[in-house]
């Protein structure tokens, strides 16, 4: 006869070593859409086409057109910003500091053949 173990899986469960960190279950939020027939069906399509769920498909599109819309939105916003600092420095540039000093005497040394 062989030996078989006595010890209880649940017993063994508890003297295992308690992960640091706890596994969070992400939070999902529900969101719903009335769309006309015509783009449902080409919807569905284009998911079976890349061979994903629809609501896999719908997920993906809707992340990548959130975070495009969000990128253009800041690009615009930091080029005026950008535009407006750069107006400003030509209009009234900064005194020029101890290291810029340095690095133009530099510069007009290696450029004086």
């Amino acid at each position: 006869m062989t030996a078989v173990a006595t010890e209880k899986p649940q017993a063994r469960a508890k003297s295992r070593a308690k992960p640091l960190v706890k596994a969070h279950k992400p939070v999902v939020a529900r969101l719903e859409a009335r769309v006309s027939a015509d783009l449902h069906v080409t919807v569905k399509r284009a998911a079976e086409l890349q061979g994903r769920t629809l609501t896999d498909f719908v997920v993906h599109a809707l992340q990548q057109a959130a975070t495009q819309a969000i990128e253009q939105a800041e690009l615009v916003r930091l080029v005026v910003t950008d535009q407006t600092i750069f107006a400003q420095a030509l209009i009234d540039p900064p005194k020029a500091n101890a290291t810029l000093k340095r690095a133009f005497a530099k510069s007009s040394k290696l450029l004086a053949v």
